[in-house]
């Protein structure tokens, strides 16, 4: 379900969610990122509309903000996985 791309970014940008390390390898990223549920999104707007679906406060966040909050992970394609803890 999760590429590599995917999986990469979250082992490299997993700190700005977590205090320490939950993964140290893909395998171990996928593991985690299915056990949390974690979802992929193909742009920002998807992002908002799974926030808005699940009940979030986003009201008045930017685009950028949106993007840059600690369970959104950009990844390199343009893509965000949504990681939430």
């Amino acid at each position: 379900m999760y590429d590599e791309s995917c999986l990469n970014a979250f082992l490299e940008q997993q700190g700005k969610l977590f205090r320490e390390p939950v993964a140290g390898t893909p395998e171990e990223a996928e593991e985690f990122l299915e056990d949390c549920m974690a979802v992929i999104c193909g742009n920002l707007r998807e992002v908002r509309e799974y926030f808005d679906e699940e009940g979030m406060d986003i009201t008045g966040m930017s685009d950028e903000e949106l993007g840059e909050a600690e369970e959104v992970f950009a990844l390199p394609d343009g893509r965000y996985l949504i990681v939430e803890s």
